[in-house]
């Protein structure tokens, strides 16, 4: 008697997860490739002054090249959840990571091709927006599938931490170079990393053949494989499922609005403030509280705790407590307090990677990325151009904060009365509920 289709899925899936060994490796691999991700995406906001002089840009042009990365980001967010599901989130990763690392070390050239500066910046950092948006919906995907439920926590909170370690190591050594040898270096320096990381994934931990055939998929457009037995209409039925979109759609909110203007804000309440200490301080302390977090929330599932529990601790200190010190930034005149309550928002806010980024991957391991994407699509630019309009209306900073803490609540609120972590993407007699 054969199984049941399910139960065969089932022990696929758990055949097709990492060794130890090989977790550990990719673990560290993907990190890097996080780090490099953001030291990519952090290299125009570095570089602007320093392009603003040679290119004679004003405040509103160099808001337009930086804004344009969030043009393309926001559109091939579903698209990279929907391909990692389909193909392989390691294969998407690859893909994108070697054309926008191409297109990073390109961007000088690009930058003196003809006259129209603005429009060629403009048009590579949409680019560069657009093959960054499958990242994180086809590395939530890959790990979905390959990491065990037990270990998915501190994996993903490890992988995350590439984000605040990226921001340091363009922000430091980035600073060093504009000084050292102008602007084009720091292109130079982010983009040539990130194709010698991608020669390396090639080389050492990807099936070529594998790779090769992904490329063809995608080149003749037909399907990657067979039709998802995934029952969308029963999937999207679940309160469980639309706690989840909208408690990552408010971090993802959250995050954003304070990555955006915390410089702004310290610059202009603390004009006399030496700017590294607010550009680096809450990124230092951001990284070791995502891998806590991560360590905390698998240790505490392997003592017996249940899943959903963790979950939801996870979110009341990454959207909860983390909002309380984003509201004290808007009632504070002491530079040292400001710097400390930043420090504790951005720092509580990776707890969000071992919370509801990793409930995503509970409830529907098969189709994570998709859902992920669905979740964070519109987020990075609505949040952000919802906190400057703010600013700009009322001129006061508490709103922005106030923001902040509202968006923040109300995922919270949602996920602690509907989140589950009971799996919901099998089909209705196999349900584990």
């Amino acid at each position: 008697m054969q199984p049941p289709p399910d139960e065969t899925r089932r022990d696929a899936a758990e055949n097709a997860q990492w060794s130890r060994p090989e977790c550990q490796v990719w673990t560290g691999t993907l990190l890097l490739g996080t780090c490099l991700l953001y030291c990519a995406r952090v290299t125009m906001p570095v570089c602007t002054v320093a392009m603003s002089q040679d290119f004679g840009w004003n405040k509103k042009e160099a808001g337009i090249v930086l804004s344009s990365f969030f043009w393309g980001y926001c559109l091939t967010q579903v698209v990279g959840g929907h391909l990692g599901d389909r193909i392989g989130g390691e294969k998407v990763i690859l893909l994108s990571a070697s054309t926008w690392g191409s297109i990073t070390m390109a961007t000088p050239l690009l930058a003196h091709l003809g006259s129209a500066h603005l429009v060629s910046m403009v048009f590579s950092r949409v680019l560069i927006g657009l093959l960054q948006g499958v990242y994180f919906p086809a590395l939530t995907s890959l790990l979905s599938q390959r990491v065990r439920e037990s270990e998915r926590a501190f994996t993903y909170s490890t992988v995350g931490a590439g984000s605040q370690f990226g921001t340091l190591v363009t922000g430091v050594v980035g600073s060093l170079l504009l000084d050292w040898c102008g602007w084009q270096s720091v292109f130079y320096f982010s983009g040539g990393l990130t194709l010698l990381w991608v020669c390396y994934v090639y080389r050492y931990l990807l099936n070529e053949k594998d790779l090769i055939l992904a490329l063809g998929v995608l080149a003749q457009g037909l399907p990657v494989a067979r039709p998802s037995k995934v029952p969308w209409r029963q999937l999207f039925r679940r309160p469980s499922v639309w706690a989840a979109i909208c408690s990552q759609l408010s971090s993802a909110c959250s995050f954003f609005i304070l990555l955006s203007w915390l410089p702004t804000f310290f610059k202009e309440t603390f004009p006399h403030s030496k700017g590294w200490v607010f550009n680096v301080v809450p990124w230092l302390v951001a990284i070791p509280a995502s891998l806590f977090s991560g360590f905390l929330s698998d240790h505490l599932i392997s003592q017996g705790y249940g899943t959903i529990t963790v979950r939801k601790l996870m979110q009341v200190m990454g959207l909860g407590l983390s909002s309380v010190f984003a509201l004290c930034l808007g009632h504070t005149s002491s530079f040292l307090k400001a710097v400390v309550f930043a420090s504790a928002s951005i720092g509580l806010q990776t707890f969000n990677h071992s919370g509801i980024s990793v409930n995503i991957q509970d409830l529907a391991p098969s189709c994570a990325g998709f859902l992920f994407g669905e979740d964070f699509a519109e987020s990075s630019v609505v949040g952000v151009c919802l906190g400057g309009y703010l600013i700009e209306a009322t001129g006061s900073w508490a709103c922005v904060f106030n923001l902040v803490a509202v968006i923040s609540n109300l995922g919270l609120g949602t996920f602690l009365v509907f989140g589950q972590a009971q799996r919901v993407d099998l089909s209705p007699a196999h349900e584990d509920l």
